[in-house]
């Protein structure tokens, strides 16, 4: 019974290999893809930095601009900095807008962020960019979106970018090539469990 049930389990595996097989050879479009990551499910930066290693164990280089973050030192800046051949990581965000309470100085920041992940986009060295936690910037119209738009859109056509943060906007989401929307089924912050090291930065 065992060894049919395998060789069937191994047959419907050949068939199923060459249905497969098909699709993979009639994908041939290769370019640099903008990705979103949104939702308000915790691992939005995360995935984004861990497709920055998988980059980098490529030996291509990326660039990482942290919106909004960057008050706190973080366990991935440390990393991230000992291999400044690969990676340039740039916190650049000075808190949440409730901690910073000063809307022009959050704009202003915003706007430095900006200025970086755009000359990172523009420069060809960078096989991927990560604007991390820009959806929250654009939430609050710290900068106008159809610049940002644009931005993302004049990249050379092999750099990939990726976008983060909660509440993507639409028009974002339609110029996107992939989006993954990250849902919230449990979190320990909502029990009283505060931030802990290693887990949230």
């Amino acid at each position: 019974m065992l060894m049919r049930n395998e060789a069937e389990h191994t047959a419907r595996m050949a068939k199923k290999k060459v249905v497969q097989d098909k699709i993979v050879a009639a994908k041939t479009i290769e370019k640099g893809l903008l990705m979103v990551h949104t939702g308000p499910g915790k691992g939005k930066t995360t995935a984004a930095l861990g497709m920055a290693v998988r980059m980098m164990g490529h030996g291509r280089k990326v660039g990482i601009v942290q919106f909004v973050k960057g008050a706190m030192t973080t366990g991935e800046k440390v990393i991230f900095d000992a291999f400044p051949d690969l990676v340039e990581f740039k916190p650049m965000g000075e808190g949440f807008t409730w901690d910073t309470q000063d809307r022009a100085r959050d704009i202003a920041v915003a706007r430095e962020g900006w200025d970086e992940v755009r000359r990172m986009i523009l420069d060809p060295s960078y096989a991927m960019v990560i604007a991390d936690e820009i959806n929250i910037v654009l939430r609050y119209d710290y900068l106008p979106l159809d610049e940002v738009l644009a931005g993302f859109a004049a990249r050379p056509a092999m750099t990939h970018v990726v976008a983060t943060g909660r509440n993507a906007p639409e028009a974002l989401i339609a110029a996107a090539d992939l989006v993954t929307e990250m849902g919230q089924v449990k979190h320990p912050f909502r029990g009283g469990v505060k931030a802990q090291a290693g887990v949230e930065f």
